[in-house]
């Protein structure tokens, strides 16, 4: 956990102390890195690098050489995770601070004066650093993410099917409540097969649905449009095709699951499984509900509205050891944006509001 800054009563009154002597700032920037370290470490304390991983590589190295144990770095866009990951591989203490945060004590605008500016508020404490979980975490965090991402783009395609069998006026939507589901998937793929017959296709449905064969049977007199046939054909088969692709990102989550709590102490209790019922949709594949417990040692889905989707991605975002991170629960709560933001002046409540940033947490 990053260093506060710590105020002493000299002959002169309050000043603050030095608190991360071997501090230093990098400003980032798609092309070359700022890095600023004090000035008694090296003759040049102000240099730039290049942004290809040799560079980045010099940077761990340069920063080694002059006794470096702390760098604080701005979050700006993707840019900083290659330098993030390497200086973290290579024992640093890194902290990333919000560009917005430092923006503020910013006077003449050049990167090494930025670098400069960092590693001075780095030194004193005054940086605030953003949550980061752990580089083994974070491959977990790019994958739940990039599983995320998947599923919305199956989700667009399956928009894509519904809005082709409209404009057909194939009405399956008002007959199925889930042209996903078992019945829905069989009329599916036997119109793209070439089936017309409305009473052959009614009988494809699953003798458990709901609606009667006559009513589906209505539902499947359509036109049959060759351009809208053409758009269902490709929607489903990209559907299927990132159906397989979520399924080959839960294998891999699984593998990097297994492989993270394995760094990790056992729970000193067993599991009491939460007995919730698992849903077919966007399955995850794997037994998240132990992952979970075996890095946290709690059952999370213990708790009220808890589903294995959420669970996997509180996994991915928060890492095994999120709670050293934050001073207390209050800390935490507010990190994830789920506690209002309230404006105090002259001992009155100006406004409470939940701030609009985004938490996937929260």
């Amino acid at each position: 956990m990053a260093k506060v800054a710590k105020r002493k009563q000299t002959s002169k009154g309050l000043r603050l102390e030095v608190v991360n002597p071997n501090a230093a700032g990098i400003d980032i920037s798609p092309k070359e890195m700022q890095v600023c370290v004090p000035s008694d470490r090296d003759g040049e304390c102000n240099r730039t690098f290049g942004v290809y991983t040799e560079d980045l590589h010099y940077i761990a190295e340069w920063l080694k050489a002059c006794r470096i144990d702390t760098v604080a770095m701005e979050s700006t866009g993707i840019y900083w995770l290659p330098v993030f990951r390497i200086l973290k591989e290579s024992g640093f203490e890194v902290i990333l601070v919000n560009a917005s945060d430092v923006k503020n004590f910013s006077g003449r605008k050049t990167d090494a004066s930025d670098a400069e500016w960092l590693m001075m508020l780095h030194s004193y404490g005054l940086l605030k650093p953003c949550f980061q979980p752990e580089n083994i975490a974070r491959t977990m965090r790019n994958l739940v993410r990039h599983r995320d991402n998947l599923i919305r783009s199956a989700s667009r395609e399956v928009l894509h099917l519904q809005k082709a069998m409209e404009q057909m006026n194939l009405k399956l939507d008002n007959v199925f409540s889930d042209i996903l589901g078992k019945s829905g998937q069989s009329v599916i793929k036997a119109i793209l097969n070439g089936e017309r017959d409305p009473k052959v296709l009614a009988d494809l449905a699953d003798p458990r649905c709901r609606t009667s064969k006559e009513e589906i049977e209505k539902s499947l007199h359509a036109t049959w449009d060759e351009e809208h046939l053409f758009e269902m054909r490709q929607s489903d088969s990209l559907y299927q095709f990132y159906q397989q692709l979520i399924a080959e990102c839960n294998a891999k989550i699984n593998e990097i699951a297994m492989q993270y709590s394995a760094t990790v102490d056992a729970p000193k209790t067993q599991l009491l499984r939460s007995e919730k019922y698992n849903a077919k949709k966007n399955r995850i594949g794997f037994d998240i509900e132990k992952v979970a417990f075996e890095l946290w040692g709690v059952n999370v889905m213990r708790i009220p509205g808890m589903s294995r989707g959420s669970l996997l991605r509180l996994v991915g975002e928060l890492g095994a050891d999120f709670t050293t991170k934050f001073v207390d629960v209050k800390h935490f709560v507010s990190w994830a944006n789920l506690v209002p933001n309230n404006k105090i002046s002259g001992g009155a409540l100006l406004s409470s509001k939940v701030p609009k940033k985004k938490n996937p947490v929260a």
